[in-house]
């Protein structure tokens, strides 16, 4: 819990510090959505460490899996793709991102897999989930914006 925790704080801080550089709102809009919900991911993993230090176990919120990213409506709206030029810092960010987010799920399914109690599965499969639909929606955009710079460039690959 402790390593998802950290993991979270660090999105959370690399996604607020891209939205803090960006001068377009849209683009601005789309980071801080997803600092956001780095932030919610937070609060959950941080209520199951007190939790567990109380030695409750894990306590899972039943509502808790049944919130959805809303990152997909911003990573796959035109204007947000527009804005971002190919080789901007914003499309760096994107790249970075990426990884961030491969290696959420890599920690999360790990934890899925290795645990014998069930809420904790649940816990994890459900983060795991979220990222990788973050995971996805960046790849999508990451292609979006390299052939967006194939087309503005006059060259397309065979």
């Amino acid at each position: 819990l402790k390593n998802a925790i950290l993991l979270e704080m660090r999105g959370e801080t690399f996604y607020r510090t891209v939205a803090q550089t960006t001068e377009d709102e849209a683009v601005r809009e789309f980071f801080e959505l997803m600092a956001d919900e780095e932030a919610h991911h937070q609060e959950i993993l941080s209520g199951q460490l007190k939790s567990l230090g109380l030695g409750s176990g894990f306590s899972l919120n039943p509502a808790f899996g049944t919130t959805a990213s809303h990152v997909a409506d911003k990573v796959l709206s035109a204007t947000v793709q527009e804005r971002i030029g190919a080789a901007s810092f914003e499309a760096a960010a994107i790249t970075a991102a990426i990884a961030m987010e491969r290696g959420a799920v890599s920690l999360y399914g790990a934890r899925a897999e290795a645990t014998d109690d069930p809420e904790e599965r649940r816990l994890y499969s459900w983060l795991t989930t979220w990222e990788q639909n973050h995971h996805d929606e960046l790849v999508e955009m990451d292609r979006a914006l390299r052939e967006a710079a194939w087309n503005d460039a006059g060259f397309f690959p065979y």
